[in-house]
Formats: C-alpha cells, sequence, structure tokens
C-alpha cells in the first residue's frame, strides 16, 4: 500500500467514526422506525449514508450540528427507494373489489407518511432556538435520561426540564403552523 492509500485509509477511517459516532444511532433508530422495526435492513441503510456521505462529502457539508439533518433526509429517501421495490414482488392484481379490510389497509399510516411527518418536525425543530432543539434532541433522538442529557450539554437538570417545557411548547406552536393539529 502507498502512502496516499495509507492516508485515504487513515480520512476514511476518521470520517467514518466521526459520522457513526455523532450521528450512527440515530440514523440507526429512525431507519428501523421508518422500516418498521427491521434492524438488519436499518443497518444496511446506515452503512450506505455512511458510503454515501465519505464518497459525496460536499453533499453532507462538514460534520457538524447542520449534518444530521442532511444525513436523515438521506435516509428517508434510501428507505423510500427501498419500501417500493420490497412490495413490488409480494404484490398481486386484484379482480375482485375492495372490502372493508381493504379499506382499512389504506387508512393505516404507511412508510411514506412517516418520512413526511419526520421531514415536518425536522422543519419545525430548526424553528426553536438552539438551547431548545439541543435539548429535544438529546432526550428524544438521543434517548437521553434528563441526568445524561444535562451533563451532555453541560447544564443542572432542571435547566434541562424547564427547557424541554419551553422547547416542546414552542414545537407544538411551529408544527401547527404548518398545519399540523394533532399535537
Amino acid at each position: 500500500m502507498d502512502i496516499n492509500a495509507a492516508a485515504v485509509m487513515t480520512d476514511a477511517d476518521t470520517f467514518l467514526s466521526t459520522l457513526y459516532r455523532r450521528h450512527g444511532s440515530a440514523l440507526l433508530r429512525l431507519a428501523a422506525r421508518l422500516l418498521g422495526g427491521d434492524w438488519h435492513r436499518a443497518q444496511d441503510i446506515v452503512q450506505e449514508v455512511a458510503i454515501r456521505a465519505w464518497q459525496r462529502p460536499m453533499d453532507v457539508g462538514p460534520m457538524d450540528a447542520t449534518a444530521r439533518h442532511r444525513l436523515f433526509t438521506v435516509v428517508g429517501e434510501l428507505v423510500g427507494d427501498l419500501v417500493p421495490d420490497a412490495h413490488h414482488d409480494q404484490v398481486e392484481p386484484r379482480m375482485e373489489p375492495a372490502g372493508e379490510a381493504d379499506m382499512a389497509l389504506l387508512a393505516a399510516p404507511d412508510v411514506v407518511d412517516q418520512t413526511l411527518t419526520a421531514r415536518v418536525v425536522w422543519d419545525a425543530l430548526a424553528d426553536l432556538a438552539p438551547p431548545q432543539r439541543e435539548v429535544l434532541l438529546q432526550l428524544h433522538y438521543l434517548d437521553r435520561s434528563v441526568s445524561q442529557a444535562a451533563r451532555a450539554l453541560g447544564v443542572p437538570p432542571g435547566t434541562v426540564k424547564s427547557r424541554t417545557y419551553y422547547a416542546t411548547r414552542a414545537l407544538r406552536t411551529a408544527l401547527r403552523a404548518r398545519g399540523i393539529t394533532d399535537c
């Protein structure tokens, strides 16, 4: 292996370990949620996101706080590409009219609805003040306890609770402004 190849390998290792450390668990949870709990496929999606981020770093940008939103977008796109293919082979044409059971299936939320809802929530999170957004990300997306979030943010647990209260109210307002009324 020549010196340039070794440098590329080291850069790749550093980039990928940073991506996984900062965003891996959140990306995996999102992918699994969008795939109905299929953790194996979710791991494949996260690996593909990491490969794409490495191959096209300009699409993702720096591994800073804004990268997660872009990475989540790629997860949603990959899941959207995957899901129709998975159902394509399984669906057989039916000649009889749709019954009540079929209509009930149409009313059930699907992956597209979940993806669109996730996108609206992420857009609404952008309206929050950074401390409010960060506390919600710590608690709900990183699945940390109040005390863990307090340590990560460097604030007392009471501040985490207070920020959570006001952040939830602000997020509810931002979602209502986007037409989401079930919050």
